[in-house]
């Protein structure tokens, strides 16, 4: 059975259109309510991002829970990876985000944690997705759930971001500067930075409820950049609305991106003696990622995009590092899921450990040219992937590049696009390559 509402993650969507809407979300609250809270005296956490419209699907979602007589705590402003936290430390059944991460202000969404600080399986998610499909009913009066603030959250979520290094260790020394994208991380990461003994210098951390994410934060580095350069950084820290992604730049200001950011830290664990199973990423990941763990003997894998699926295919192997080039990493050694925050810190760390510059410690990484193009569809991805001419092209395109590089087509999961993606170790072979496939695509969409 197909999910009607939850996609990668989540229920996301524009603001005031199906089905971020507030009546929705009312229904959306009873019947999560009524899946995850089973168990008497059940409760939810519910924490959110900085956009305005967190109140209004606050409100609804606290409502929808209390109606299907379950117990509701209110985080306020934190990070994803905060609440996921606090689900699982606070002992709730589960935990709740109101954000569209990445997004505009304009767009928001709704996603869940089980009792264990990780996302909700497909087979829970159906579930909820089968109660909403029945008419809502109110329990009893005397068995209505209550809501309450916890006043604590935001400092309990710092002092655990703190524990993901060793102890003896400070940050001493360190200048950064930290782009919390006017999101959910505008108090606790720059908190937990300064408590940790760096100089800290912060953007992004005016939210208004309306500039979130924008021209700020992990997709618009820029200003980070530049604040790099003129405070003289030694490093710049990226996060997303929602706290789920890091990315970094060096006191050069060169972007340092999640496929680097994985290496640097599974570099790190294998000569610490403590890594276990293969490192994972996605079928995005640039192929110098792969060869760069090749060389130190590490085993890599490929899940589909999404962090999601990078944590199943930890999950089923073993595997303790994984991650995406977008930001989102994932150390089951310290957290239940991707942490922005806590990224940063197993890289500043590093540097602290290794008395050397991120720019060194990211030289380990070699990334070949990657060429992305989007060929715009009419109707479905599949017949025209499928096509005897299409995959004639692809094949001939992976035989002429062997090893130099590989090929990569898949349909967005938004928009009525086919992603064409080569990679190989030469920049004029690439674009060549993928020009070639993308032609084919296009004549058959025309």
């Amino acid at each position: 059975m197909s999910r009607k509402y939850f996609g990668t993650d989540g229920v996301r969507g524009r603001v005031g259109d199906a089905p971020m809407t507030p009546d929705f979300a009312l229904k959306l609250g009873w019947a999560a309510g009524k899946v995850l809270g089973k168990q008497p005296g059940a409760r939810v956490l519910i924490g959110k991002d900085t956009r305005r419209s967190g109140y209004m699907f606050e409100s609804a979602l606290e409502a929808g829970f209390a109606a299907a007589g379950v117990e509701a705590d209110l985080l306020g402003p934190l990070p994803t990876p905060g609440v996921a936290y606090l689900t699982r430390a606070l002992r709730a059944q589960a935990g709740v985000v109101i954000s569209a991460s990445h997004n505009p202000h304009h767009d928001n969404g709704v996603k869940f944690f089980a009792a264990d600080g990780t996302k909700l399986s497909d087979d829970v998610e159906l579930e909820i997705e089968q109660m909403l499909e029945q008419p809502m009913q109110c329990v009893a009066p005397e068995q209505l759930g209550r809501a309450r603030r916890i006043d604590d959250a935001q400092g309990r979520y710092i002092e655990f971001c703190k524990s993901s290094v060793p102890a003896a260790q400070t940050l001493t020394g360190l200048k950064i500067v930290i782009d919390c994208a006017n999101g959910a991380a505008y108090k606790t990461a720059p908190a937990v930075l300064t408590e940790l003994g760096a100089e800290v210098t912060v953007i992004g951390n005016q939210p208004d409820g309306l500039n979130i994410n924008r021209d700020v934060g992990s997709t618009h580095l820029e200003q980070l950049k530049i604040a790099v350069r003129q405070h003289a950084a030694d490093v710049g820290i990226a996060l997303d609305g929602d706290a789920d992604r890091c990315l970094m730049v060096d006191a050069s200001g060169a972007e340092i991106d999640g496929d680097q950011i994985l290496f640097i830290i599974a570099r790190q664990r294998l000569q610490a003696g403590v890594l276990k199973g293969p490192v994972v990423g996605t079928l995005m990941s640039n192929l110098g990622l792969e060869v760069a763990l090749k060389k130190l003997g590490l085993d890599f894998k490929r899940a589909q995009v999404g962090d999601r699926y990078v944590l199943e295919m930890l999950r089923a192997s073993g595997g303790m590092l994984g991650g995406e080039t977008s930001g989102h990493t994932i150390c089951l050694d310290r957290c239940a899921t991707g942490d922005g925050t806590i990224t940063a810190l197993q890289v500043l760390s590093t540097m602290v450990g290794d008395r050397k510059p991120l720019a060194d410690l990211a030289r380990g990484i070699v990334k070949f040219p990657q060429v992305l193009i989007n060929v715009k569809i009419n109707g479905r991805a599949k017949p025209l992937l499928d096509q005897p001419t299409v995959q004639t092209e692809v094949t001939a395109v992976e035989r002429e590049l062997g090893s130099r590089g590989r090929v990569l087509l898949r349909a967005s999961g938004t928009e009525p696009l086919i992603r064409v993606m080569v990679e190989a170790d030469d920049d004029q072979l690439t674009r060549r390559m993928a020009e070639r496939i993308a032609d084919k695509v296009r004549a058959l969409a025309a």
